[in-house]
């Protein structure tokens, strides 16, 4: 397969059942053995297209009022899925020609959205969060599924939400997958207040339809806190650039009016969060690490490791629509990192690389801000704190993230095992991360990676140098 195509057998690898937490068995994929940096990196490298803003742009281009074409979208899992969804609910979404390096485009054109079909959201929360509001303007009932992994993460402001809204959900009570919307047709809007703590994507699926509800939609935010708010600021870019102008008055408080959603084409930026554990390997075993296609300006949160990483002793650099951290010496030649004292709250994604980095620091460190990343792919803040600490790290859980004291690579405990990977992306890619520099790790499913990013052990390889990788994209079939 060719590492930017995504088939039916990366479903089959990643649909293993396992629950987060528990080792792997016989069914389970073979254990990849993370390599170990030989010397300073000097890698050039380029990415696929940002998962969040392919899907955020597939839901827009399926609801707008004419063909739409995404030129470098990501191929992967997530996308797939919110593909085969929306197919369901009755857009044609074609693959046409694009560029040989990012695969093909995708051309989007709008039909009529009927129900009588069921979604699978695997454990896409951007699929499972998107979709449902979409569905409610389809005439007649969707199913809402995913994996079982899927099935704990929290669904219920969505539902809750819907049922304000006057749509007819039906899940027993659970307030989780699976549930079924019964769509009418159409979605009266107005006022809606919602508590969105456990997730920023409770607010963009619902602003994502709200231009074709037909009173439009006047959300307001209720909880303590708001997680991810960059990620909210995607989605205004996304449909203020399709034509829908969406009110901010006041923090937590926006305004949709009823609008058409203008038929555009779009170009994917490359995902900058997937960036982040090549360029934090700079910082680990030496040496520089540069990203093509960098945007001058941009609304992910992958945007924030040109602040971050200087923070822990990196050069960032941009030159030529690139930019390239220089991790000098390198903790592998007996460079030193600070603790950090982080809140992450923004940009919580980016924790898993941050964290396998201030686990290697000289003084102790907080990371806050990211208790919602207990319902994310996993208990991210478990699944970290377990992991590191099973190969010689210090982590310890917080209400509202981790405490992590120092243990420096030289003359520590760090030692290889397997590293869990708990069926999520993150925590595979950060595996590796740790791999370079700790002899003998193992993670456990690295297949998991192709959620969001399929070529990842390609990567991985040409970000060491080794020969023979390619991540130009292939075609699926002759």
């Amino acid at each position: 397969m060719g590492v930017f195509g995504y088939s039916g057998r990366d479903a089959d690898l990643l649909d293993s059942g396992r629950d987060a937490g528990e080792p792997g068995d016989s069914a389970a994929p073979a254990l990849w053995a993370a390599p170990v940096a030989s010397g300073p990196l000097a890698a050039r490298l380029r990415l696929p297209g940002s998962k969040s803003l392919t899907n955020r742009e597939l839901v827009l281009a399926a609801l707008a009022d004419g063909p739409s074409r995404l030129i470098h979208p990501l191929h992967s899992r997530d996308t797939a899925l919110m593909i085969e969804a929306l197919k369901e609910l009755g857009v044609r979404i074609d693959e046409v020609p694009g560029d040989g390096d990012y695969g093909p485009d995708l051309l989007v054109t709008p039909g009529e959205l009927l129900g009588g079909v069921s979604i699978d959201c695997g454990l896409a929360g951007t699929v499972m969060r998107f979709l449902p509001p979409v569905a409610a303007l389809a005439l007649g009932p969707v199913g809402i599924d995913g994996d079982p992994q899927a099935r704990r993460r929290p669904m219920r402001t969505t539902i809750d939400a819907l049922r304000d809204l006057g749509v007819d959900v039906g899940d027993d009570g659970r307030g989780a997958m699976p549930f079924t919307v019964h769509g009418s047709g159409a979605v009266e809007g107005g006022e809606l207040t919602i508590d969105a703590s456990a997730s920023s994507q409770f607010v963009s699926g619902l602003l994502l339809a709200a231009p074709r509800f037909t009173r439009g939609l006047t959300l307001r935010h209720t909880g303590e806190r708001l997680p991810s708010l960059p990620h909210i600021e995607m989605t205004i870019a996304c449909l203020a650039r399709r034509g829908v102008e969406v009110a901010n008055p006041e923090p937590g408080v926006w305004i949709v009016p009823p609008s058409p959603i203008a038929a555009v084409d779009v170009v994917i930026e490359p995902d900058l969060s997937n960036a982040a554990p090549f360029l934090a390997a700079a910082l680990l075993a030496g040496g520089t690490v540069t990203i093509e296609d960098w945007p001058d300006a941009t609304s992910q949160v992958g945007d924030d490791l040109a602040v971050i990483l200087p923070q822990l002793g990196a050069k960032v650099t941009r030159s030529g629509g690139a930019l390239t951290v220089d991790g000098g010496d390198g903790i592998r030649a007996g460079a030193t990192l600070p603790g950090l004292d982080l809140d992450l709250s923004t940009g919580g994604e980016l924790t898993p690389t941050i964290v396998a980095l201030l686990a290697f620091a000289e003084g102790p460190s907080r990371v806050t801000g990211i208790g919602h990343l207990r319902g994310h792919e996993t208990d991210r803040l478990a699944a970290l704190s377990s992991e590191l600490n099973r190969l010689g790290g210090a982590v310890t859980e917080l209400e509202d993230g981790l405490a992590i004291e120092p243990r420096p690579l030289s003359g520590s405990g760090w030692h290889g095992d397997v590293w869990r990977s708990y069926e999520d992306h993150r925590m595979a890619t950060t595996g590796a991360l740790v791999g370079l520099v700790v002899e003998g790790v193992e993670v456990d499913d690295i297949e998991t990676t192709a959620k969001t990013l399929p070529q990842f052990v390609e990567l991985w390889d040409q970000l060491l140098g080794r020969s023979g990788s390619s991540t130009r994209w292939e075609p699926l079939l002759p």
